[in-house]
């Protein structure tokens, strides 16, 4: 155990984590040059084409300093705020982390917050500079700000660049001479950070021991469920799986369980020989904060969705789903994520991976329902009451990291969102920006609009930060008369009339005409809030309209259309198509 290193690479997104584990991979010789490729650990097609670490890699690889052989256990980890909860469970299974900091762009909001997660972990953390070979005039500075972040000296920052491999093994030398190798258990004890399902052996569960072995000749038991599995394989990522007799403890690797059913390998849990074993403390598993519907079109079938969604389960334990019904779309699934990006890859993967065509309604959040003496949780729009006493909604915490000349566009923001902001600090050559606001608002493309005030220079971070009270109501459409529940929202009241108006306006342009007018209207607590007509078609009156006629027949006709309009009026319903669908649910 003295010569293994546990740890993982933690940085803002795009700032050259996968780049740089590609250099140590070449370096340690744990891939031959010619299989070589960019963001070799990135497996998903997803993460190659947006160029973005979505999964978080483990990789073992071997290295010799001093005449030593040491075994270097390297997780690659995801930078997005939405993937923070791979982060946590990386953080949990090593004793280290490197601190990259792109040297063009330097620290960014989810620097600070990887920082501060890995700090509260007790890991030992090593700062380094990435891109160096870009030769940026303010090098210095950054290195001088990232310095005095970690509190150590400017000389402890390492300079590297994961393009050309400069001061790779420098780093590697670092990791080995600060990061400490793993502490035994004294207790059989291996903690399940990740899994992954294979049609042949099951489901995969990545595990880092901190005590015993786990070999395939004994029984372990997963200690949440008292679930007990003989492994069909045990081995290490190399980075391709490698099979093995036993994994020891403080390394990591994979368990093939055989089983098939995902709920029985839970990210987080404890895994041992033991029964009685005492369990890991200190992960939670991630709760879904942003919940849509799917509904399948017509060329895909629902039980067909619903296995997609179960197989990009076994990949990913933040995803949630149950099925529920629709008048106007059919089955479909409620599926909780974890903000917007998770909710745009799961999107991408349903389609790449698994042909599946589908649509979704408007993104909604949990709301907290008091009634009198009833409490209850709303994940659904359709859901919400037409009176509620109490509403209570999720809010979160917000750090913006920005240049100094964004500053009051990024403050005229509160015009636009329910944003509180509390505190401008200045941090080094950057303006940190606390606050806080509803998640609702993050979901109503908060990032788009921050991008765009700051010409793509702001970043931010957040963190749940409990519940307040909410000023929303529930908005609903109704098209002649009938109540469209797809279309039905969560809107602060402040907003309610200028989003009812945008929907009816929205609607009224997408509606086919009828031979009866259509009325369009937005209710909120029973009444009307905003209404278009759709005009009926127009029907000639035979050739009484081009050449005139005896006026009395032409009258006579005209009244018995109008009467069967109004038959129409009082029977019909409107079949709103799905392409109209489609398009009033586009991001708006």
């Amino acid at each position: 155990m003295l010569n293994i290193r546990n740890f993982c690479i933690i940085a803002h997104i795009d700032h050259g984590k996968s780049t740089l584990a590609d250099r140590l991979l070449e370096v340690t010789g744990t891939v031959e040059a010619r299989k070589m490729r960019p963001q070799y650990l990135d497996r998903l097609e997803l993460e190659r084409e947006r160029g973005i670490t979505i999964k978080m890699a483990p990789v073992r690889m071997a290295y010799t300093l001093n005449a030593t052989s040491y075994i270097l256990n390297l997780i690659d980890t995801p930078g997005h705020s939405d993937f923070s909860y791979e982060v946590s469970r990386a953080l949990a299974a090593v004793e280290g982390a490197i601190l990259l900091v792109d040297v063009t762009k330097g620290i960014q909001a989810q620097t600070l917050s990887n920082f501060r997660s890995a700090e509260k972990a007790g890991l030992k953390i090593i700062g380094a500079v990435n891109k160096i070979d870009l030769n940026p005039p303010h090098l210095e500075k950054i290195v001088a700000s990232l310095a005095s972040l970690l509190k150590v000296s400017p000389s402890e920052i390492f300079r590297v660049s994961g393009k050309t491999g400069q001061g790779v093994e420098e780093i590697i030398h670092a990791v080995i001479e600060k990061i400490p190798p793993p502490k035994e258990s004294d207790q059989s004890q291996s903690l399940i950070f990740d899994s992954l399902y294979d049609d042949h052996k099951g489901i995969l569960a990545f595990i880092r021991s901190f005590g015993g072995m786990i070999r395939t000749t004994d029984e372990v038991y997963f200690l949440s469920n008292q679930t007990r599995v003989k492994p069909k394989e045990v081995g290490y990522f190399t980075p391709d799986l490698k099979a093995v007799s036993s994994i020891l403890p403080g390394e990591m690797g994979y368990l093939a369980t055989g089983l098939k059913e995902p709920n029985l390998v839970k990210i987080g849990d404890t895994v041992s020989n033991n029964p009685k074993a005492r369990p890991l403390s200190g992960y939670r598993e991630p709760a879904p904060v942003v919940f849509i519907s799917f509904y399948p079109t017509a060329t895909t079938k629902f039980e067909d969705m619903k296995s997609a969604f179960a197989k990009l389960k076994l990949t990913d334990s933040a995803l949630s789903f149950e099925p529920e019904a629709n008048d106007a779309l059919g089955r479909g699934l409620k599926v909780g994520f974890l903000g917007q990006l998770h909710f745009e890859i799961i999107s991408s993967r349903l389609k790449n991976e698994f042909n599946v065509d589908f649509l979704t309604s408007f993104p909604s959040v949990a709301y907290r329902i008091k009634n009198e003496s009833k409490e209850f949780v709303i994940k659904q729009p359709q859901d919400f009451p037409l009176k509620a006493d109490k509403v209570f909604q999720p809010m979160i915490n917000l750090e913006i990291l920005t240049p100094p000349e964004y500053l009051n566009q990024i403050v005229n923001l509160k015009k636009v969102f329910d944003l509180e902001i509390f505190e401008v600090n200045n941090l080094g050559e950057s303006v940190l920006i606390l606050g806080k606001m509803p998640l609702s608002e993050l979901i109503r493309d908060f990032d788009d609009q921050l991008k765009s005030v700051s010409a793509g220079f702001a970043s931010f971070s957040y963190e749940f930060s409990g519940e307040e009270a909410a000023e929303v109501e529930k908005m609903e459409i109704l098209v002649a008369g009938e109540v469209i529940p797809a279309l039905t929202r969560i809107v602060a009241k402040k907003d309610i009339e200028k989003e009812a108006r945008k929907s009816v306006e929205k609607l009224k342009e997408l509606l086919p005409k009828q031979q009866f007018a259509q009325a369009i209207q937005a209710s909120a607590q029973g009444r009307i809030v905003a209404r278009e007509t759709i005009a009926a078609m127009k029907k000639l009156l035979g050739n009484f309209g081009k050449t005139g006629g005896d006026r009395t027949r032409k009258m006579k006709l005209w009244k018995k259309q109008q009467r069967g309009k109004e038959r129409l009026k009082e029977s019909g319903r409107v079949e709103v198509p799905i392409e109209v669908f489609r398009e009033i649910l586009k991001k708006q």
